[in-house]
């Protein structure tokens, strides 16, 4: 059985630039059709398929993603 995990975007400081939804294997994440105040369409989970491998977190150059697992 997977482990489940749950991705929490702090979607002010997102700039969008989508590296997060490429390193998904799960394809839990997207790009938002709406935008932060900053001017950015920002990244959302769009799905419960999160395994918290936690790829989305490393790969993020500005550090906005925060993954957590089920034990």
């Amino acid at each position: 059985m997977a482990k489940r995990g749950d991705v929490v975007i702090d979607i002010e400081k997102c700039k969008g630039c989508e590296v997060c939804i490429s390193a998904c294997p799960q394809n839990v994440l997207a790009v938002a059709s709406e935008v932060n105040n900053k001017g950015y369409h920002y990244a959302v989970k769009v799905n419960e398929g999160c395994t918290g491998c936690a790829n989305c977190a490393i790969v993020c150059p500005d550090a906005v993603i925060t993954v957590y697992r089920e034990k």
